[in-house]
């Protein structure tokens, strides 16, 4: 008899994908075999990017699937993305399945599926093999999306998902408040692909009740409302390469580890740490203005900054920044962010807000500067801001900008109040607890381990 065989299939977003090549990671420990699931598309990022130095072990097969879009199609185009998807890759999956199980001796025994990729679980139901959600964002994040259907009984949204009134409401008591036009599928681009994505989340509630178990990368003490709103999500996070001592491994960009060298010779707790995930992008004009505010802040800073950051397709720096800010700014492609912010020179981490940057800074107790982009990162800055209030955020000016005086007002506030950072130390001291021996997260996990192999 073999390793029991899971088959682990992230939606192709890179926030999603690195929280499931975690968990992977994880599994492998517990005597696991894995076969990671990506599309065409991002299987030869991966791959590219891991440059053939890291071994994943004989445990972790990457495989690829058709994601439906043409090779040349816009795969940031969410709406299009979802849609062919759910049209093309269930068949193939079924497909992928049946040549493992003639071929390899490890048979499936169950998958693991990310909500966004629901249709999985059907398939799965056809073939009898077990079947698991991971939610890789934030608990609260996924109550909002089984509330669908009393969202629409109760007049809050309409069939196609758009918030009547743009007001503030509460899942439960106990929960943070979130701003009805910030729901995650309200803010993810146009009426169309919100119109898509709603959909879609709408078949995926029918399609996750066949799910026996869903997880959570999150943890009770973080998030303790949502996991009371909705019991049958267990939490195991946050799931950290560092809590297993190994590297964090599915990027989509070759990450510059250079920039670890440069921190260890800068003073404790004086860089700014500057990272806005693998969606964000920026206009000139505010691409110049928070360039423009680290310069004036006199801080030294890391700043990752993607080569599609900018709308510009040449160089976006204000003219002669590079030079100015040399001896104390440091830009980089892609960073090996859990590492960075591990670092004892990081002061704060100015953030997009994604769930995996969120867990991460908490797990460090890192103090944040939010700076939110779209989908679930407005209500994680809520949270950081709100209530667990260990970050700040900003305010635009009436043409909706970020100043560079606002940056830097807010760069000096943060470094400064220390109530943010006690409060980050206790935070980190909970996230750390969670997953510690005896945490809560991590009995749930040691459950799901032995549900699996049972």
């Amino acid at each position: 008899m073999g390793n029991p065989h899971i088959v682990v299939i992230p939606y192709p977003a890179q926030g999603h994908v690195i929280p499931f090549m975690e968990l992977s990671q994880c599994l492998v420990k517990q005597g696991f075999k894995i076969t990671f699931v990506s599309t065409e598309y991002n299987h030869k990022r991966v791959l590219k990017a891991l440059r053939g130095n890291i071994n994943l072990g004989g445990e972790i097969s990457l495989v690829s699937l058709p994601d439906g879009l043409e090779a040349c199609g816009d795969r940031n185009e969410l709406g299009k993305l979802s849609k062919a998807i759910f049209q093309v890759m269930p068949g193939k999956l079924e497909e992928l399945i049946d040549r493992i199980n003639m071929t390899e001796e490890e048979k499936i025994t169950c998958i693991i599926t990310d909500w966004s990729m629901g249709w999985a679980l059907e398939v799965a139901e056809k073939m009898k093999i077990r079947r698991a959600i991971y939610w890789p964002a934030a608990a609260a994040i996924l109550c909002s999306l089984i509330s669908i259907p009393k969202l629409l009984s109760d007049g809050i949204i309409d069939g196609d998902g758009t918030p009547l009134n743009n007001q503030m409401i509460q899942l439960a008591p106990t929960m943070p408040a979130m701003d009805t036009a910030n729901f995650v599928w309200a803010c993810l681009g146009d009426f169309t692909t919100q119109k898509i994505i709603f959909d879609l989340m709408v078949k995926t509630n029918e399609a996750a009740k066949m799910a026996d178990r869903i997880i959570s990368n999150s943890a009770y003490d973080l998030e303790p409302g949502a996991f009371s709103f909705a019991p049958n999500i267990l939490p195991i996070g946050p799931l950290l390469a560092s809590n297993r001592l190994g590297d964090q491994l599915g990027y989509f960009w070759p990450e510059d580890s250079t920039c670890l060298k440069w921190l260890d010779q800068q003073p404790p707790k004086s860089v700014v740490y500057v990272a806005f995930g693998s969606f964000t992008v920026f206009d000139k004009t505010q691409f110049q203005e928070l360039a423009q505010g680290l310069e004036i802040s006199n801080r030294s800073f890391l700043w990752v900054v993607r080569p599609d950051i900018t709308t510009e397709t040449s160089d976006a720096y204000p003219e002669g920044f590079q030079e100015r800010v040399a001896t104390r700014g440091r830009m980089v492609g892609w960073a090996p962010q859990q590492k960075v912010l591990s670092h004892p020179s990081i002061s704060c981490f100015l953030s997009h807000c994604g769930w995996n940057s969120t867990m991460e800074g908490v797990s460090n107790g890192v103090p944040f500067l939010c700076w939110p982009y779209f989908a679930d990162q407005f209500l994680n800055e809520t949270y950081i801001c709100d209530v667990w209030k260990v970050g700040l955020k900003f305010d635009k000016n009436k043409c909706g900008i970020i100043t560079r005086e606002e940056i830097k007002n807010k760069v000096e506030t943060v470094i400064s109040d220390e109530k943010i950072k006690a409060r980050a130390a206790e935070l980190k001291r909970l996230a750390t607890q969670n997953v510690g021996e005896a945490g809560y997260s991590s009995e749930n996990f040691q459950n799901f381990i032995e549900w699996i192999k049972s």
